[in-house]
């Protein structure tokens, strides 16, 4: 899997083990879910941007933890000759927001950012939490992954 991580804004520097843990966290979910020809971008930022982007694209207008852009939500006819690689799309993680939640529920921020990963990638692959069925569901997948990277809630 091809896992593009980068900061924004720029001037934005996290320690190198946030994006080391956002690359185990997207890895498993590509190899538990037949996804290892995935490439997805994964972008680490503030609350200050994420809530841009919250109120931009949700009409939501306050910061949140995570966004998912999905690139495969509608039927696209194939391409040919393509590279084989298959793009999932994008991933928008506060780390300023994970770090409040991680202090919130009292476990580790490294805990959190996987969480994050996995909440965000689970919806590139066609999760949704809108009905209580599809929540229950993905709450279950969250678990199962989370459990396989040998994090369980603390």
């Amino acid at each position: 899997m091809e896992i593009l991580i980068s900061n924004y804004p720029e001037h934005l520097v996290f320690p190198e083990e946030i994006a080391e843990n956002v690359r185990r966290a997207a890895e498993k979910v590509g190899e538990l879910y037949g996804a290892e020809n995935g490439e997805v971008s994964v972008t680490l930022t503030d609350n200050a941007y994420i809530h841009s982007l919250n109120k931009e694209y949700r009409g939501i207008d306050r910061p949140t933890d995570v966004l998912s852009f999905a690139l495969n939500e509608s039927e696209e006819p194939g391409i040919e000759g393509g590279s084989g690689t298959d793009v999932l799309g994008d991933i928008v993680i506060s780390v300023e927001r994970a770090e409040e939640q991680a202090a919130e529920y009292g476990h580790s921020l490294r805990r959190e950012v996987a969480f994050l990963t996995v909440h965000g990638m689970l919806h590139l692959l066609g999760y949704d939490h809108i009905e209580d069925e599809e929540r229950e569901e993905m709450e279950g997948e969250q678990r199962f992954v989370m459990e396989q990277l040998g994090i369980p809630r603390e």
